[in-house]
């Protein structure tokens, strides 16, 4: 399926985190009724001279699974029971089933606490994200700070992660972006959406509105080892050629980010 044509799909009512791509903007005052709450605040809320072209949140299973790591902890206590079991020591299997799970259900928990406190917006100037579980965030990523955005389809229905490269000086930290960030990238973090429906058709989206600021290198490829699970490849996706953005010189508006 092409990107417009996915980016026309209507989502499933049930699933919150399946907001569908629209073809126009949102209303500004249906955001505040839609997760985590700005009351307002500009680093977090679209002004009136933005359109809001997209707003979503992860997929409470992927998210569990690719950012807490629920099933790998699964197999890997799963794995402890087998070895109790062959070696005759009954309780400690017993222990170690309890045990996982126990984890798996707390990983399970915080992913459904992250997805229920994560609200992403993007508009025609900016990315907002209002994150955070124990402490309310609003990050704010003006479009022209993104130099290169990096795709990862990880599911067969189009779920997957965004990641961004960032220019200019002010850089967010991992903590503060924890889990929407990128894996070991701590020099630089990137900030990512994740798990996000429609994924390809979302990132297809950022690369336009990123357009009115300049070209932007539109990078793909996987962000992770394993190959994507969607029937297309990042060789096709990235069929037009990737052009780099403008350099931003150091000094000039960049990335926010407060605790709410």
């Amino acid at each position: 399926m092409d990107l417009k044509t996915q980016a026309d799909v209507v989502a499933a009512p049930e699933a919150a985190a399946r907001t569908p791509l629209p073809t126009g903007g949102y209303d500004h005052a249906a955001l505040e009724n839609d997760g985590p709450k700005a009351f307002g605040d500009r680093m977090g809320t679209p002004q009136p001279d933005e359109q809001v072209l997209w707003k979503g949140r992860p997929q409470r299973g992927l998210l569990a699974r690719t950012a807490f790591h629920a099933r790998s902890a699964g197999l890997y206590m799963a794995a402890l029971v087998v070895i109790a079991l062959l070696l005759g020591r009954n309780d400690a299997a017993i222990v170690a089933a309890l045990l996982g799970v126990t984890l798996a259900a707390i990983l399970h928990l915080l992913a459904w606490a992250s997805t229920r406190s994560t609200l992403y917006i993007l508009t025609d100037q900016r990315l907002i994200m209002r994150i955070g579980i124990a402490i309310e965030t609003r990050v704010n990523i003006p479009l022209k700070q993104v130099t290169a955005a990096h795709l990862a389809v990880l599911t067969k229905d189009g779920h997957g992660d965004i990641a961004f490269e960032l220019a200019g000086e002010r850089l967010l930290g991992t903590l503060l972006l924890w889990p929407h960030v990128r894996p070991f990238r701590y020099a630089r973090p990137e900030p990512m959406l994740r798990a996000v429906p429609e994924a390809q058709a979302l990132a297809q989206m950022i690369a336009e509105a990123r357009a009115r600021f300049g070209a932007i290198e539109r990078n793909l490829s996987e962000i992770k080892e394993a190959a994507p699970a969607s029937g297309h490849t990042a060789g096709q996706a990235a069929a037009v050629p990737p052009r780099l953005a403008p350099v931003i010189h150091r000094g000039e508006p960049g990335l926010e980010g407060a605790p709410a």
